[in-house]
């Protein structure tokens, strides 16, 4: 039952590989200069999750642009509110159908 157990999770990296590969397919960003879409993205959804700056990420990281870099190409971004609608979607898609078909309360 344990080793069952033990398939089923995610490790930080699988699930971080996981929400880049989803958004890359789903939203389209203009990076040239910044490196691929999924290496802005990596950047940026480990920078969030792990509660740490665009800069110290990318220094962490290997073969992504420089944090500079990054904030750059957001100065770009001019409607916010329509990019989080389009991340939303984009990450309801990795919901399972048995997930999506009930309701769930969510943690406080």
């Amino acid at each position: 039952m344990d080793n069952q157990l033990e398939k089923l999770v995610l490790t930080d990296e699988e699930t971080l590989t996981e929400v880049v590969n989803c958004l890359a397919k789903h939203i389209p960003i203009n990076s040239t200069g910044a490196g691929d879409p999924q290496n802005l993205f990596k950047v940026l959804v480990r920078a969030a999750s792990k509660q740490d700056t665009i800069e110290n990420t990318s220094k962490e990281l290997k073969k992504v642009t420089s944090g500079n870099n990054i904030r750059y190409h957001l100065g770009k971004i001019s409607d916010f509110q329509q990019l989080e609608i389009q991340l939303n979607s984009a990450l309801k898609h990795k919901i399972p159908c048995m997930i999506k078909k009930e309701k769930f309360s969510l943690g406080n």
